[in-house]
């Protein structure tokens, strides 16, 4: 069990407090990781395309607050939201199977 001090130690950066397992979990971390690769994705799919949020937004029917909320990570993104902003940029959402680590030897 971690004690009361250890948990109330000084965090520094983000990093510190994201790798820092009493603060979050595994599960949470790879929760995290994967919405900041998929919407950096998004961006990067939206401004490969030239189009502007607006301009997203009206070709997709998510309103532009809502699609910058998403690309600032200020919001989670519903599963239905997702797929009306990544169609129109030529994207879909799969579940794949999770790929086995390499084994290091």
């Amino acid at each position: 069990m971690v004690s009361k001090v250890e948990k109330d130690r000084a965090i520094d950066t983000f990093s510190d407090y994201i790798n820092d397992e009493t603060r979050v979990s595994p599960a949470e971390r790879e929760l995290i990781n994967f919405e900041v690769a998929l919407i950096g994705k998004m961006i990067e799919a939206r401004e490969k395309k030239g189009l502007s949020q607006r301009q997203l937004a009206e070709i997709s029917g998510v309103k532009q607050p809502a699609i910058a909320r998403l690309e600032a990570l200020r919001a989670t993104p519903q599963i239905d939201t997702l797929f009306k902003v990544l169609y129109p940029l030529g994207y879909t959402i799969e579940i794949v199977p999770i790929r086995e680590k390499a084994a290091t030897t």
